[in-house]
Formats: C-alpha cells, structure tokens, sequence
C-alpha cells in the first residue's frame, strides 16, 4: 500500500506539534499501559492498520503482556481486565462510535468511569481517547502504511 500524500502532520508541522502536546498531556494522570489499551481498542474500531501495529508494540514496551494485548478486541469476554480498564475501555468505543446510537456516550458508561478515575484522570481519557482517533482518522484518510512510523 502506497501513501496518497505526504502524512498531513508533515505537510502542517504544527499540527504535528499540537497533536504530540494533546497526547503527551494525557500521560500525567493515567497509566501508560491503559492509554495504549485504549489506544489500541479506538484503533481496531477505526480500522487503522498503522496504529494497531504500533500500539502493542508500544504497550509491550511499557510493561503489557501479548495475552491482554490478544484480548482488548473481547475485552467484555476476557478474564484479564480490572474494572477500571473495563470502563475505560467501554468509554473508548462509545466515545469512538459516536453515530452508531442516539445517545452515544450513555450515563451508564460515564458513571462506572467516573467511578474508577478523578475528574483530572477522566479528562486524560477523553482527551486520550479524542487524540487517538484523530489520529486514527489522519491515517486511514492518507492510507498510511503500516511501518511508516518506528517505535
């Protein structure tokens, strides 16, 4: 698979910019291991072959083990999940698959986060959970091939 164009982030460096800063604030309030769950789990929903390849591999980095990494696609199945991932997981889809419901993001979904993560480690995770899909979207606009980006 070739690239259509030049990756928008190279041809507007400050976006490139803008979007490593969202990111990197993320970071503070949450464990990196769940970032990249999440990550991976709005990347597989997007069909982003780039970032599906490079989220495990960023996650083995910080520690995450191949056998949960197998699992995030049957999170609500596997045995391997903490409530807290389960809910943050579950806030992922809802707040990736925004058109697929009427009321996308339920109260339901946001009380069980809510109870598992602070005010400041919510906020990370919604943030997380935008800056992956507009990545996510980035790359499956320009169709980025995968390996295009080391970690």
């Amino acid at each position: 698979m070739k690239a259509r164009m030049n990756h928008p982030v190279m041809v507007v460096p400050e976006a490139m910019n803008a979007l490593q800063a969202l990111s990197e604030s993320t970071k503070q309030a949450l464990p990196e291991k769940l970032l990249e769950l999440v990550h991976l789990r709005a990347s597989q929903i997007n069909g982003c072959s780039v970032c599906v390849d490079m989220h495990p591999k960023l996650a083995r980095r910080a520690g995450e083990t191949d056998e949960r990494l197998f699992a995030v696609g049957a999170w609500r199945d596997a045995p391997y999940f903490s409530e807290a991932e389960r809910a943050a997981l579950a806030l992922t889809e809802a707040v990736t698959r925004l058109s697929d419901r009427e009321d996308p993001v339920t109260d339901a979904v946001w009380d069980e986060a809510a109870k598992h993560f602070d005010e400041q480690q919510l906020a990370s995770l919604v943030l997380g959970i935008a800056a992956i899909n507009v990545w996510n979207r980035l790359n499956v606009a320009v169709r980025q091939p995968v390996g295009a980006w080391k970690v």
